[in-house]
């Protein structure tokens, strides 16, 4: 006997509404903002949300140079990878990471925030990072959101 007058809905990849959202990185903290992008690129703000799926917004970040850490973290703080053969450890400073590229930082930082398994991988290219002010995405109408809103 069915009993149940409410059915849970999940969402898939067709009933998925996916928006472009541009997010302002100045004077932000880089890991508390980090932590609200990833949610946005997971979908976590959204009344669908499904774990197994992309339900995510597209993010791009303008002004990413802006972004502070606090402390000595620009120089202190190392992050490692290994290649896997003796002496393949490397360790490399945000400061590093910010004068090699404009991404970087932030795609490390976001990236670990997303799960470790293939939809982790597909939602960090729905990051868009860039430096400044100029983006080249107006073609798809994104809109201008305050992350300082969001929990």
């Amino acid at each position: 006997m069915d009993t149940l007058s409410y059915k849970t809905i999940s969402a898939n990849k067709a009933t998925v509404t996916k928006e472009w959202v541009v997010v302002d990185a100045t004077d932000q903290h880089l890991g508390r903002f980090s932590s609200k992008v990833a949610k946005l690129l997971r979908g976590k703000y959204k009344p669908n949300f499904t774990p197994h799926v992309d339900c995510g917004d597209n993010v791009i970040i303008i002004n990413a140079e802006k972004a502070v850490l606090t402390g000595k973290k620009w120089n202190e703080r190392v992050y490692l990878s290994f290649s896997g053969y003796p002496g393949g450890q490397k360790g490399v400073t945000p400061a590093e990471l910010q004068a090699k590229g404009d991404d970087r930082l932030f795609r490390k930082v976001v990236k670990g925030m997303l799960p470790k398994n293939k939809l982790g991988a597909k939602l960090l290219g729905n990051l868009k990072v860039y430096a400044g002010s100029e983006h080249g995405h107006e073609a798809q109408q994104p809109k201008l959101i305050d992350i300082n809103l969001l929990k």
